[in-house]
């Protein structure tokens, strides 16, 4: 007797089914498709996510084990490795990137007034870069050393939420400071940036749009003070000017106004240097946003640990990109679930639970909100030592 969707099937429900459909028409992704369409496609690779499948036969294995329960899961297709392999292989990835983004919409619009632990009305968002290594051999077209192959993900993220808006996927030879002339800049947001970014013509036109940055300093900066801020040493900060650059091609490309902010971190024993176009806000306010950049390294080391994304289900690049943007779209969706649902646990336990209850017919909210769970950190401290 069925009585009910799966758990699985729940959380599938929250997909904007007729978007996707949009994504796959745009792309022609079913054309020519008998039995195993694209739905059936992201259903299987959302699946491997949610369960951390190790590869395609692992996906086929556990599929097929639950044969009788695929048409309550929403897949209609046979299940092959084959068969899957050849849909990674050559369906267009952009399907499930414009999916992907569709998805990152509407998280964005759920967090807009989560806080991040500064109180701004702008968005703030932080830009930076992984790098995921792949074997030469198999991913010749991942380019990044002589005997080496990587893939970087130039990521920007809305630290509302800690919602990627723009994911770019490159060869590991791209250099970071390229991914400034991709974005679309929103004015009056402040992007986050580490001193790899720091190329001047690429700062100002951040400054033309109406936005601001703020970007770490490097050391053989050369600069003019025109004029000192008063300061708090109290709070950290030892130094507020207003400078312009003095340097010849650095002045060309930049010569507008810059804050120079030196700040001395009590915790670590060390001296920041801070640049900004933001001429109004507190000098410490400024410190503090730099600082909330480590939320995009706290999201890289998520993804990578929860998401399967280092290990590939194929060795091409659109199978590549296709498993990268299917895992984003999987952890927005949590976000989203998250969010609508009003669950007080981290991603990390969502998705722990999830793991285990995706064959069950139980209300999603009962299953998720029901369950006794503790923190991540409090799990992994309570783990028996090898070694003392």
């Amino acid at each position: 007797m069925n009585a009910g969707k799966t758990v699985f099937a729940q959380l599938m429900d929250f997909i904007p089914l007729y978007e996707f459909r949009k994504c796959v028409d745009h792309y022609q992704g079913n054309y020519k498709v008998k039995s195993f369409s694209c739905w059936d496609q992201y259903l299987s690779m959302a699946f491997a996510q949610l369960t951390y499948r190790e590869s395609l036969r692992d996906i086929e294995a556990c599929l097929r084990a639950a044969q009788p329960k695929l048409y309550h899961l929403g897949i209609r297709g046979k299940v092959s490795r084959n068969t899957l392999a050849n849909a990674n292989q050559v369906r267009d990835w952009r399907i499930y990137a414009d999916f992907a983004g569709i998805l990152i919409g509407r998280a964005r619009k759920l967090y807009i007034h989560d806080s991040f632990g500064i109180e701004l009305k702008q968005a703030v968002y932080a830009l930076d870069s992984t790098t995921i290594d792949l074997c030469l051999s198999l991913f010749p077209w991942a380019v990044f050393r002589r005997q080496k192959g990587a893939i970087k993900l130039h990521t920007l993220l809305d630290l509302r939420g800690s919602i990627p808006t723009v994911v770019v996927i490159t060869h590991g030879k791209v250099h970071d400071v390229n991914m400034l002339d991709q974005l679309c800049i929103e004015p009056g947001a402040f992007y986050v940036v580490d001193r790899g970014y720091l190329d001047f013509a690429r700062l100002h036109r951040i400054h033309t749009s109406g936005a601001f940055f703020v970007i770490r300093a490097k050391e053989n900066f050369r600069f003019r003070r025109l004029y000192s801020q008063k300061v708090d040493k109290s709070a950290g900060v030892h130094a507020d000017q207003i400078v312009v650059v003095e340097n010849f091609y650095a002045k060309k490309d930049y010569p507008s106004k810059l804050r120079r902010i030196r700040y001395y971190d009590e915790e670590n024993n060390r001296y920041f240097i801070f640049l900004t176009n933001n001429l109004v806000l507190p000098a410490r306010t400024i410190a503090d946003i730099h600082r909330c950049r480590w939320h995009i390294e706290l999201f890289f080391k998520w993804i990578k640990q929860h998401l399967r994304i280092k290990a590939f289900y194929g060795t091409s690049e659109n199978a590549v990109k296709t498993q990268v943007w299917i895992a984003i779209s999987v952890y927005v969706l949590v976000a989203i679930i998250k969010k609508l649902l009003r669950l007080e646990q981290s991603l990390y336990t969502i998705l722990q639970i999830l793991s285990v209850t995706l064959f069950e017919k139980t209300p999603i909210l009962q299953v998720l909100s029901t369950v006794e769970y503790e923190s991540e950190e409090r799990a992994m401290a309570n783990q028996l030592r090898l070694f003392d």
